[in-house]
């Protein structure tokens, strides 16, 4: 296969190009990234030198870039990672969030279709179902209740997608992932942010009572789902992609302090984030049904190993946590902070 991802600097898809080159399956891959905080290069070094690899810094909204990029490099599939893909910020502001995740969906789409892209796989969220109330889990085929702009941008780009496989023909997969994690990630997400505050001994910001639940899932297990999807899955259907490891926020925070060797007493709750969707749970019957995909990494092994890798690569933390980051932290978390003080004094 000839791929042209696009995002393949940022946690996931970076994950998903070593992966992919490691592969017989694919031949050549073009990496199409803007490079924005959470991209990173250094999260591909590994393979930087591969033969098949190339690497394009681009924006995805760039109509000419995208389409001389893949009218030159016809590939077989491509991949779509890049999204604005935050909901902290995009609370704090909507606007490129919709930009990124809806007109650069539409770019990319336009030229797939121009050009007779041969398979065009979109990566999605499973926050596009909103909150799922106990036990129910959300199936393909559930309402979209999206609670935050974000969300509200990923499903547009889901039925976007989906009406190019409808009115055009254009082979489109849709995928809705839970919450990722593992090397590399940004952390501006739970479990990095919360494990590089425990390494620092600082506080570590829970939202509300930290009850809100989520599903884990390993990123090489993610990755490994859309390999399979790739060979095997079918035009026009969306396929959830769950890790089956459902726990509290504050029970993940827990297992990183007793991990790190950190208090409790390190925790500290903050105002609630607005539309903070309660529970989110997907069943992944279709997938494991129609490729024999399961995840394989169990969630204390694969904690374990991103802890490990955190550790060992302190500079890289240190680094991605400068300057822009820590405008970010203060604007967010520090407020929050100050937030809840003023209503545990009232």
């Amino acid at each position: 296969m000839r791929l042209l991802v696009t995002g393949g600097a940022g946690f996931i898809g970076s994950a998903f190009v070593r992966l992919a080159l490691k592969s017989n399956a694919v031949s050549e891959l073009l990496n199409l990234d803007k490079l924005t905080y959470a991209g990173n290069l250094e999260n591909l070094t590994q393979i930087a030198e591969h033969p098949g690899y190339r690497f394009v810094r681009g924006d995805i909204c760039d109509a000419t870039l995208v389409n001389s990029l893949v009218r030159d490099f016809l590939p077989d599939r491509l991949v779509h990672f890049a999204a604005e893909s935050h909901v902290d910020r995009s609370i704090m502001s909507p606007a490129p969030v919709f930009e990124t995740n809806l007109r650069g969906t539409f770019t990319l789409l336009e030229a797939a279709r121009v050009h007779r892209v041969k398979s065009f796989l979109h990566v999605s969220t499973d926050e596009v179902y909103g909150s799922i109330d106990p036990p129910a889990e959300a199936r393909e085929d559930s309402p979209l209740r999206p609670s935050s702009p974000y969300a509200a941008s990923k499903a547009g780009s889901d039925l976007l997608a989906l009406s190019y496989c409808a009115t055009y023909g254009l082979p489109v997969i849709v995928t809705r992932a839970s919450n990722n994690y593992g090397p590399h990630q940004f952390p501006e997400k739970l479990i990095p942010l919360m494990i590089t505050n425990a390494l620092e001994e600082r506080k570590l910001p829970v939202y509300g009572d930290g009850m809100h639940v989520r599903d884990w899932l390993y990123v090489e297990d993610h990755c490994h789902a859309l390999l399979a999807l790739l060979n095997v899955g079918r035009d026009g259907e969306i396929y959830n992609i769950s890790g089956n490891c459902s726990l509290p926020n504050l029970e993940v925070v827990r297992r990183i302090l007793a991990a790190t060797g950190r208090p409790d007493s390190l925790i500290e709750y903050v105002k609630d984030r607005p539309g903070h969707d309660r529970r989110y749970a997907l069943s992944s019957d279709k997938i494991r049904r129609e490729t024999g995909w399961a995840p394989r990494v169990r969630f204390e092994d694969g904690l374990a190993q991103t802890i490990r890798w955190y550790q060992e690569n302190t500079e890289w933390v240190q680094r991605v946590k400068s300057g822009e980051y820590r405008e970010y932290y203060a604007r967010n978390y520090e407020r929050r902070t100050r937030e809840m003080a003023r209503l545990l004094h009232h």
